[in-house]
């Protein structure tokens, strides 16, 4: 442990990798930069949720506007490809123009998008509202890792990223919780309606509170007053669209001829390479400064947060598929199924937090390795009793692994992002902040349609629960399905022990 003289003052050095950009950050640190977070965290809880509560809410959706298959599946996908698409952009505006104004205009979007989805008569305007909800969304995180990389010296940065991984966490694990206790609460013909009004007032209560108590903070980045760089901004958004949009088709009900989108896919995201490589060499304002992959810790957090996320967000979706189909859950029953899940991740994001900057990455990858092993335990319960039905025993024998799981995976999302963003120059940081989160949402993308694909394929042909309350003909059969898209978790989890235990070694050969 060390100090260095930084500007007229000292700052602390941990037994982790010295910070390079210490320099960057205020001596005086914000006193309300704790409140400010837990407000702008608000909005990032709002549109994570969103994510997920229609795993639940569809069956509700379909009846009430008359959405066939196919446009409910689009529901779904409008918004994970509008989310996934903007993140790079929303952190560059936010690194050009400032951090709350983005934010505020993000959540202002979000609200009056969400509004529309609630009141929506017909599927065609549902699926255009949740695009447009998915778009600011998007926008809404990149200012969120920005502003811890700004407001916070090096030494509370993990406990900050720690409180981003428990909203991260609980957001996406609690959405069908959510989604089942008001379409209980409201009744099948509006109760999915309030599943999307609920971010109304929550949005209207950050904005407020944001214009109040987050500090209007100047733009930070080289760029500040540059034009947008708009040729990028298309060139990645083609890229992205192509590469996430056979991803998600695929695993619902797109044919494989979807999948010849990847070509195209890697000439777009070629281009944008070479495009930015040329601004980033004549300091011409980038959509995503290259420099950034000079940073080792950057690149190796992104590629694991691609692996990993490949393995935990596909897990929630085959639980629910399971609860749904194979034993004839209902919708708050399957949404009970996950709940220890989600208490789990609120456990171990904000205790990781505190302890990442002393641990470093071993921290993650024990995480990590835990997560691997209670997988492969999960599973195992599941094949000691395939043909078990009655709700209430399945969800107590499941609540224990599922439980350790969700600790386990809270406290990878917060190392990650804290390890990732550690070396990043914070007048980067939302375009960085939203380059790990474009790797989150490939990676969940992935892990959703392969873990999705494997529980489907196993079932082919077999009879699926007529109505809740009345199990399918032969429940083990989705036992054995759960247990194969476990297995899949399994394997990118324990690739991404790897990596980490890979990074570390040559961490120690340096």
């Amino acid at each position: 442990m060390g100090r260095r003289t930084t500007g007229g003052s000292d700052v602390e050095i941990g037994p982790c990798r010295t910070h390079r950009f210490v320099a960057s950050v205020t001596t005086s640190a914000d006193p309300r930069r704790w409140r400010a977070l837990s407000i702008l965290l608000m909005g990032q809880f709002a549109s994570l949720l969103d994510l997920s509560v229609t795993n639940v809410a569809l069956p509700s959706i379909g009846r009430a506007t008359g959405a066939d298959a196919s446009e409910l599946q689009w529901v779904v996908t409008g918004y994970v490809l509008a989310f996934g698409l903007v993140p790079v952009i929303g952190g560059r505006l936010g690194d050009g123009r400032g951090r709350r104004r983005m934010f505020i205009v993000a959540m202002l979007g979000f609200v009056v998008a969400s509004a529309a989805v609630g009141l929506a008569p017909t599927a065609g305007v549902l699926i255009a509202a949740r695009v447009v909800q998915g778009m600011f969304g998007g926008m809404i995180g990149p200012q969120v890792s920005g502003f811890i990389q700004n407001a916070f010296p090096p030494g509370e940065r993990g406990r900050a990223f720690g409180r981003l991984g428990l909203t991260v966490g609980a957001g996406t694990a609690l959405g069908p919780v959510v989604a089942g206790l008001l379409i209980a609460a409201g009744g099948e013909a509006a109760g999915w309606r309030l599943v999307f009004f609920i971010n109304v007032p929550i949005g209207l209560a950050a904005v407020v509170l944001a214009r109040r108590w987050v500090a209007a903070d100047p733009p930070v980045a080289r760029t500040a007053g540059r034009s947008l760089d708009l040729w990028g901004v298309a060139l990645l958004g083609a890229g992205l669209l192509c590469l996430l949009l056979p991803v998600v088709e695929t695993g619902q009900s797109g044919g494989p001829l979807t999948l010849l989108l990847l070509i195209p896919a890697a000439g777009f995201l070629a281009a944008f390479v070479r495009h930015e490589g040329r601004l980033t060499r004549a300091d011409a304002a980038p959509l995503i400064d290259l420099r950034l992959f000079r940073t080792r810790s950057f690149v190796t957090g992104v590629v694991f947060a691609v692996v990993f996320f490949c393995s935990n967000t596909g897990i929630p979706l085959v639980l629910a598929l399971y609860y749904q189909d194979g034993l004839g859950f209902t919708a708050l029953q399957s949404a009970l199924g996950v709940t220890a899940y989600a208490v789990g991740t609120v456990f171990g994001a904000p205790v990781a937090g505190r302890f990442i900057t002393r641990v470093g990455r071993p921290l993650l990858l024990g995480a990590v390795s835990v997560f691997t092993l209670v997988t492969v335990v999960l599973a195992l319960v599941v094949q000691a009793a395939p043909g078990a039905t009655d709700p209430v025993g399945v969800i107590l024998r499941l609540c224990v692994p599922l439980f350790v799981l969700g600790i386990a995976g809270g406290s990878i999302v917060t190392p990650n992002q804290t390890l990732t963003l550690a070396d990043v120059d914070p007048s980067r940081g939302g375009v960085a902040g939203g380059v790990v989160q474009t790797a989150q949402r490939v990676g969940a993308s992935i892990g959703q349609t392969v873990l999705g694909t494997s529980f489907v394929v196993v079932l082919a042909g077999t009879a699926r629960a007529s109505a809740p309350g009345a199990p399918a003909p032969d429940p083990a059969a989705f036992a054995a399905a759960l247990t194969v898209a476990l297995g899949v978790s399994v394997a990118f989890s324990a690739t991404a022990a790897v990596l980490s235990g890979i990074e570390i070694r040559r961490s120690r050969a340096r």
